[in-house]
């Protein structure tokens, strides 16, 4: 039986709502948090912990750091850190604004809501580039392996280390690409999902190629479509049991291995880009005790 939240290693859902919330200066955020991880149970809602609120607490959990800033030529990734994240799973996207506002209600005495993105299932769980997104996760006890820590002790045990990044689409220069530019910018064709042999080394998928890595790089994909008045885009996320594996793939996409960066760029770019720890589940509920609580 895994200790990981249900929702970690669950498909994703047809809708999600994400939440972003940032200390309330001087506000203690104990009680809230307690009574937040008391009335969720990791699979309807996961939640994770940013540094700035651990070490608010008290207390430092190992591996859990600030996500880096990376800029390259025409490339920015942001850090735009936060104290909590939270993805509310669901089929009813009425229902998820409810639990919304009740989790920001059940926050409120200690942290301001900061960001709401919504998101959903497209197609059969495409990009709306088009692209199958999550390809190559691995499933089963590979899933396991690559999302969750182990051998660290309780309290820890079944916590998971996430990336979350916002990534903002410009469909006039993906529709701007004849079809063999885009199959080699992610070096699949999109009509059948096949990997392309001869696919440039700027490739998505040959930037991040988990088994090319030494150590090799997995980590479990949960990366869900957003859109609003604004634009569209991906929520990429992605489990670990530690950071490694992204940081690994990420310094590789924006070129600081050999100067190469990864293609997808020309369309998309990331907005936002944080870590968070997700703690596990102890009798059902979010298990608090490595934090104090």
């Amino acid at each position: 039986m895994t200790l990981a939240q249900p929702g970690i290693l669950a498909p994703v859902p047809p809708h999600a709502k994400y939440l972003t919330f940032t200390l309330t200066p001087g506000a203690a955020p104990g009680a809230p948090l307690r009574a937040l991880c008391e009335r969720i149970d990791g699979e309807q809602t996961v939640v994770g912990l940013g540094l700035s609120l651990v070490r608010t607490l008290g207390h430092e959990i190992a591996g859990l750091v600030t996500a880096p800033r990376h800029v390259g030529p025409g490339i920015d990734v942001p850090s735009t850190p936060a104290a909590l994240w939270c993805w509310l799973r669901g089929e009813d996207r009425g229902e998820l604004l409810h639990r919304a506002r009740a989790i920001e209600h059940t926050l409120a005495p200690a942290f301001r809501l900061e960001q709401t993105l919504d998101a959903f299932m497209h197609d059969t769980g495409r990009d709306l580039s088009g692209y199958e997104d999550g390809t190559e996760n691995p499933e089963g006890d590979d899933a396991l392996a690559a999302a969750l820590v182990s051998g660290q002790g309780g309290g820890l045990d079944g916590a998971s280390f996430v990336a979350v990044q916002q990534w903002l689409h410009d469909f006039s220069a993906l529709e701007a690409m004849s079809t063999t530019e885009r199959d080699n910018a992610v070096g699949r064709r999109q009509s059948d999902n096949e990997e392309l042999a001869d696919a440039p080394p700027s490739a998505h998928v040959k930037r991040t190629a988990q088994e090319s890595f030494d150590p090799e790089a997995f980590v479990l994909r949960r990366s869900m479509p957003w859109t609003d008045a604004h634009g569209a885009g991906l929520v990429f996320v992605a489990f670990g049991q530690s950071f490694g594996a992204f940081a690994a793939q990420l310094r590789r996409m924006v070129g600081a291995e050999d100067g190469i960066s990864d293609a997808i760029f020309k369309f998309t770019r990331p907005v936002t880009g944080a870590y968070y720890w997700c703690p596990p589940i102890k009798d059902g509920r979010i298990d608090l005790s490595a934090v104090g609580l």
